[in-house]
């Protein structure tokens, strides 16, 4: 018996929305699952060269982490695992969280746990500490989401716009970009910061893409101190600002995303990657339906 798992990557903070805002993008991880003598993954793209080949690799040590969790630790059936992804790692488009989501969705099919989505976001967000990529990674579309222990959300669908990934060589680790981050705000900081975020949340809700990308240059959150790291940051921003709605640092970086009107993006891009030509550019949708699981059709002999 064979399954495919599909799980959308993700961009997040979208600017102010630090840790609770992302939406899911239409680059995958993919899996095709086949049952088999002993457990083995093997990596079918180029971004997945040197993954582990197996129980130490993170989609069977989410998948045995649920299995633990309801009572069935060691009792995952044996199976073989292709994996694919256009997704690139370390570059702040959520690969860590397509791997959670699919080690969720590959035990919840395994053992037959019939879990909620709900059920699916909660451990989801219990391992990541945030909501903000394996929300939308799970859902789709753009998920605003509050973690205290308990998760909360709001599902958002997302039409009209492209979100542009402007894509460099090098990567960046998210514990080195958590570690510029200060420790505390002042209460009026936090004031003017979170007032940033309430007024991005309400203009995606109302696809109001020029005012979020407004606020996205008033981020008091996470973007002015990470651009350091980032030495082509400001060169790029203020480029990339000329034809956008508004311009963020995507997750902890190092990848920039370009919101732009479905109607440019063709002639934005063509210009874009001709001036420069040392980075990936990847226009991208966003992906509104969230994971999937599908049984596969056995072959007639």
């Amino acid at each position: 018996m064979s399954w495919s798992i599909k799980v959308p990557s993700s961009t997040s903070n979208l600017g102010a929305g630090f840790d609770s805002v992302g939406l899911a993008l239409n680059l995958y991880l993919e899996l095709e699952v086949t049952e088999a003598d002993q457990w083995e993954f093997v990596a079918g793209s180029e971004y997945l060269a040197g993954i582990p080949t197996g129980k130490d690799n993170l989609v069977y040590e989410i998948a045995e982490h649920v299995a633990s969790k309801f009572g069935q630790a060691g009792q995952l059936p044996t199976c073989r695992v292709e994996m694919k992804s256009k997704i690139p790692l370390a570059r702040g488009l959520g690969s860590s969280a397509t791997a959670i989501i699919a080690g969720i969705e590959l035990a919840n099919m395994l053992l037959g746990l019939k879990l909620s989505d709900e059920d699916k976001l909660q451990i989801a967000t219990d391992i990541e500490g945030h909501p903000d990529n394996v929300a939308p990674s799970l859902l789709g579309g753009c998920v605003v989401g509050h973690y205290d222990g308990k998760v909360s959300y709001t599902q958002i669908p997302i039409k009209g716009v492209t979100f542009v990934a402007v894509i460099p060589s090098f990567e960046l680790k998210t514990k080195d970009a958590r570690a510029v981050l200060p420790n505390e705000f002042t209460f009026k900081e936090s004031v003017q910061a979170s007032s940033v975020a309430n007024v991005s949340v309400a203009a995606i809700c109302k696809g109001d893409w020029e005012t979020l990308g407004k606020m996205m240059e008033k981020d008091h959150f996470h973007q002015p101190y990470r651009k350091a790291l980032i030495s082509h940051y400001d060169e790029l921003y203020n480029y990339l600002n000329e034809g956008a709605y508004g311009v963020f640092l995507s997750g902890a970086g190092p990848t920039m995303i370009a919101v732009v009107d479905d109607k440019k993006v063709f002639s934005l891009v063509k210009n874009w990657r001709a001036d420069y030509p040392d980075y990936q550019w990847l226009p991208l949708q966003v992906e509104n339906s969230g994971s999937t699981v599908e049984k596969m059709r056995e072959e007639i002999k």
